[in-house]
């Protein structure tokens, strides 16, 4: 099985480039590609990633570390139509960026890297670096063992993780049990940004979510599918940021969720 990380991105300048190498460092052996989507930066993330891709001229590279651990970004050849994943025995990995001219919303710049992705499963990983890379592994093995389609990182199950907002906390625990109770389902961690999860889920239902709302929409439609996708949870770390260190979303996030869910479970 191939692995599509698809990467939104907005105002990452400080974390982009280590992001991306702990992403390469990631599940070694594993056919991998990275779908970088820029939601229109305006702190200089933008021309960071034009700079690096532009250099090989193109925007469909393929990205090693050379022995300092440093990013090399190789040019693709022109004649591919799609880039390629990389092969189980390289330690290389395709990537391609894509540019939204302005400021959509994660769950826009996710679409757009889903329609991108060529990958048997796909996985979401932000560029903040909040959440680790090498936390994949067990998520990667319920999938490939064949015992779930959709598996949920949790920041409840005993990995680190930094301690900040307990209104962050609150409001996430509110709305998982919301969802809970309307799905009969038993998630922990409904706005974890890290899921890994089959590429025929996202071919069974209709994502249309521009905001963080994203969170919401997926979990409601996948609950509700007449699939019975199996969701599976496993623990992840959590390196949460501050406000002051660029944390983006707030308490109108988590009340818009609430509508969300009842938005999303009414119309699903």
């Amino acid at each position: 099985m191939k692995l599509s990380i698809v990467i939104p991105v907005y105002n990452e300048i400080h974390t982009i480039e280590s992001a991306l190498t702990k992403v390469v460092q990631a599940l070694p052996g594993i056919s991998k590609e990275i779908v970088l989507v820029d939601d229109g930066s305006t702190d200089g993330t933008k021309e960071w990633l034009e700079r690096t891709f532009v250099q090989a001229n193109s925007q469909r590279v393929k990205i090693e570390l050379d022995s300092n651990q440093r990013l090399i970004v190789i040019k693709c050849e022109t004649h591919h139509l799609r880039p390629e994943v990389t092969p189980s025995d390289s330690l290389s990995v395709s990537a391609q960026v894509i540019f939204h001219k302005r400021n959509q919303g994660k769950g826009a710049a996710l679409r757009t890297g889903f329609k991108a992705a060529r990958g048997e499963v796909i996985l979401i990983q932000d560029a903040d670096l909040e959440y680790d890379p090498q936390d994949w592994k067990r998520m990667w093995r319920l999938i490939e063992e064949g015992w779930a389609d959709v598996v949920y990182g949790s920041r409840f199950y005993g990995e680190p993780h930094r301690v900040l907002y307990f209104y962050h906390l609150l409001g996430n625990q509110v709305i998982s049990n919301f969802i809970n109770l309307l799905c009969n389902t038993t998630l922990t961690d409904i706005e974890v940004c890290t899921k890994m999860f089959r590429r025929e889920v996202l071919d069974d239902i209709k994502l249309n979510c521009n905001d963080f709302g994203f969170e919401v929409e997926f979990t409601v439609k996948v609950a509700k599918s007449h699939r019975r996708w199996r969701l599976y949870e496993a623990g992840v770390s959590y390196y949460g940021r501050s406000y002051a260190e660029g944390k983006k979303i707030n308490w109108t996030d988590g009340v818009k969720a609430l509508w969300y869910v009842i938005r999303f479970w009414a119309t699903t």
